[in-house]
């Protein structure tokens, strides 16, 4: 009797002790759990209150990142880190970089971000036939925007040195790049816009969803304002250093402006801007003050503002209507703001202003396949053709009209009487380059 008594009393201790064994590990994967769930888990809790902003100067600019996030700090840093890694890479002044090497040996292997950057470079160079053009870089250096040492080259120096710029002379292969007919690249007109979308992955991936950052004027944002609203861009005013053109209400965009306002030197009472016309050497004499590029592809708006910029308004218009590439604008001539249809209703402004429509019909295709091959004079042509066939249209129904009620006014040829220098038909014939008509 006693032994059975020691028996259960030893069970009973059995059994306690391993209930105890049972809530301490059901009590220890509770904390674990909440442990986990709090710091280094599979997804942090969020928290989009906190907000991480840094300044730095790269890329021969001032930048500014702002995050909102748990992570924000964290993908902050990281960002810094990235723009310092392309800056070296894609320097004209680092000996090291894959852009001084390749200018130096005329060809050789370069990085993958390095092939992908040149070959939207040659994207956009075909789109805008020569007006954005990396081989530009020589003819920068003589008027010194890439050293500073700024001065109005001779127009023999140009000439010369104009001989080698052609993006036709720059050959991507995979990795491996080839510069024919002494041609040097300069990958400034398209870094920044790289570097802004790269940025903006950083922060997706440190699962960031509200950013802003601004590249010395290229502008990106991820996402909307933590509270579900746009973003508001302010388009800076050309004429005017505390004033805007407007602000654009927009979300995952890149926003990037160029204009001759930003980087410029004056020598005889005369301002040379920064932006290069490929085919005179010279700075652009365009129509336009400020060029602004809206595209969820920061490379692409980067190139882009310059190459329209170059282009001019007409240009930058029928490029557009072409829908070849997918862009939306805003152009500023000094006057008048003119925005495209696709962000006509998130763009406002106190200044006169005029919707470019697009023409993505067939229409549309037929005028982008003229433009690609033969430019706004081919544009030109076309119009004033339409324009010609209209007007014989009617005269034609005019005289039918007339051989059907009046038999003897069939003898008046009426084409020949109204064909004076004060016809209507010389009055039609307007070039597109020459047409007040900026819809």
């Amino acid at each position: 009797m006693e032994l059975t008594s020691i028996r259960w009393r030893i069970k009973l201790k059995s059994m306690k002790y391993n209930i105890r064994k049972y809530i301490l590990a059901g009590i220890t994967a509770i904390l674990a759990a909440a442990v986990l769930t709090a710091c280094g888990g599979s997804k942090p809790e969020k928290d989009d209150t906190v907000k991480s902003t840094q300044e730095i100067f790269a890329m021969d600019t001032y930048m500014s990142l702002t995050a909102y996030g748990s992570n924000s700090e964290e993908a902050v840093s990281k960002a810094v880190q990235e723009i310092n890694r392309l800056d070296a890479m894609f320097s004209v002044g680092n000996e090291d970089s894959d852009v001084t090497k390749i200018n130096e040996n005329g060809s050789g292997e370069v990085s993958e971000e390095t092939a992908f950057i040149m070959n939207r470079a040659m994207q956009v160079s075909k789109e805008t036939k020569g007006a954005f053009d990396i081989t530009i870089y020589p003819v920068m250096e003589l008027w010194g925007f890439t050293t500073k040492n700024y001065r109005v080259p001779e127009s023999s120096e140009i000439a010369d040195v104009l001989k080698h710029v052609s993006y036709t002379n720059v050959e991507v292969n995979g990795q491996q790049v080839t510069l024919s007919d002494g041609a040097s690249i300069d990958l400034g007109g398209i870094a920044k816009g790289y570097t802004s979308s790269r940025v903006i992955q950083i922060m997706k991936d440190c699962g960031i969803e509200h950013a802003i950052i601004n590249l010395g004027g290229n502008v990106q944002v991820l996402g909307t304002k933590t509270d579900g609203s746009d973003w508001r861009v302010a388009i800076q005013n050309p004429d005017s250093e505390s004033s805007y053109l407007g602000v654009l209400s927009t979300a995952d965009k890149a926003v990037i402006t160029s204009g001759g306002y930003e980087r410029y030197f004056e020598q005889d009472g005369h301002v040379y801007h920064h932006i290069i016309d490929p085919q005179t050497g010279y700075p652009s004499e365009s129509d336009l003050t400020s060029v602004t590029i809206v595209c969820s592809d920061g490379t692409t708006a980067d190139a882009l503002s310059t190459a329209l910029f170059v282009m001019g308004f007409d240009g930058a218009k029928e490029l557009y209507r072409s829908g070849s590439l997918d862009f939306e604008m805003i152009l500023y001539d000094g006057i008048k703001v003119y925005v495209s249809e696709g962000i006509a209703d998130s763009f406002s402004t106190n200044m006169n202003t005029e919707i470019i429509t697009a023409m993505r019909t067939d229409i549309g295709i037929l005028f982008h396949l003229i433009y690609k091959y033969s430019g706004l004079a081919g544009i030109a042509f076309l119009q004033h053709t339409i324009r010609h066939f209209w007007f014989q249209f009617f005269i034609c129904t005019c005289r039918f009209v007339c051989n059907c009620t009046f038999k003897g006014i069939s003898k008046l040829h009426l084409p020949s009487l109204l064909r004076s220098d004060d016809s209507p038909e010389s009055r039609y014939q307007i070039h597109l380059s020459d047409s007040p008509d900026r819809s």
